[in-house]
């Protein structure tokens, strides 16, 4: 059995790891407001704009031609994977680089195996997991999140659309978690280029007559880009409130789990300062029936 003195010292352990998880729950419900109104802010616009995109690229066939939705034989794969730059926010990272992994021995193994798969990671977590394994690693925006806005993001993006455009990549796919409440986080795994059309049943449900202004060429060269952008950014960001989400139940599960173990803990030290006391009284005892046998 430990000592007082060795369970005293854990107790007080526990106590300082239980203020910092405390601490930490708190800085991460603060953070994820803010992450969750940017990106409820931004679901409506995107989803509108795409649903606009599709409909034009359905319904124009000079722009579905365009080299964005270019489909070639996939020899060279981009893989975006988004964790996070610390830890201590559950299964967060571990899930995206799992799914990456699996995405890889799945469907790009011999791509791999040409030595012409790349992965550009965001998030210092996925940079450092795959570095350290020897993959085809673009480090350039690794620490996107220290300096997180659309700007910086868009940097990312263009790096991307400008490699596939020079027939550089033949495919680009994005892997993150989308934030739905602050326990849960729906991973997806979204083909970023070339562009993916509708279905025919979703094509024909559109019979929207549309007048182009300024002219085609300018939606063909303007609007599909940025359209693209605001689609990796909104990845980026549904990233960001889901890792704060994370981190916000982690901590609060680890505050409850301190509870207990502390609970557990006084016990502990119930039972063995009972037992040492009872040890001094029979001591006690012991040596005076010894004096007095004398």
């Amino acid at each position: 059995m430990a000592s007082l003195k060795e369970v005293r010292t854990r107790i007080r352990s526990v106590k300082s790891t239980q203020q910092i998880t405390k601490a930490m729950k708190m800085v991460a419900a603060s953070k994820l407001r803010h992450a969750q109104d940017a990106i409820l802010k931004l679901r409506p616009f995107t989803e509108k704009l795409n649903e606009i995109l599709q409909s034009v690229v359905n319904s124009t066939e000079d722009i579905s031609a365009g080299p964005f939705s270019e489909v070639r034989d996939v020899e060279r794969v981009l893989i975006v994977p988004i964790t996070s730059d610390r830890g201590l926010c559950g299964a967060f990272n571990s899930n995206v680089i799992k799914n990456t992994l699996s995405i890889i021995e799945t469907e790009y193994q011999s791509v791999h195996d040409n030595g012409q798969l790349y992965l550009l990671p965001i998030g210092q977590k996925g940079f450092e997991y795959f570095k350290k394994r020897g993959y085809n690693v673009i480090e350039e925006y690794s620490q996107l999140f220290s300096r997180l806005s659309f700007d910086s993001v868009k940097e990312a993006a263009d790096s991307a659309m400008d490699s596939f455009l020079n027939k550089e990549l033949d495919k680009v796919v994005l892997v993150y978690n989308e934030f739905k409440n602050v326990a849960t986080q729906i991973l997806r795994v979204e083909q970023f280029l070339p562009l993916v059309g509708e279905t025919e049943e979703e094509e024909q449900k559109d019979t929207t007559d549309y007048i182009f202004e300024p002219s085609k060429s300018d939606i063909k060269t303007d609007l599909i880009p940025q359209s693209l952008r605001i689609q990796f950014y909104k990845a980026v960001l549904e990233s960001n409130a889901s890792e704060h989400g994370a981190r916000m139940t982690a901590m609060e599960v680890a505050t409850e789990n301190a509870d207990e173990l502390l609970g557990d803990l006084q016990i502990l030290y119930n039972r063995t300062r009972q037992a040492a006391i009872t040890k001094e009284i029979l001591d006690i005892v012991g040596g005076a029936e010894a004096l007095s046998g004398k």
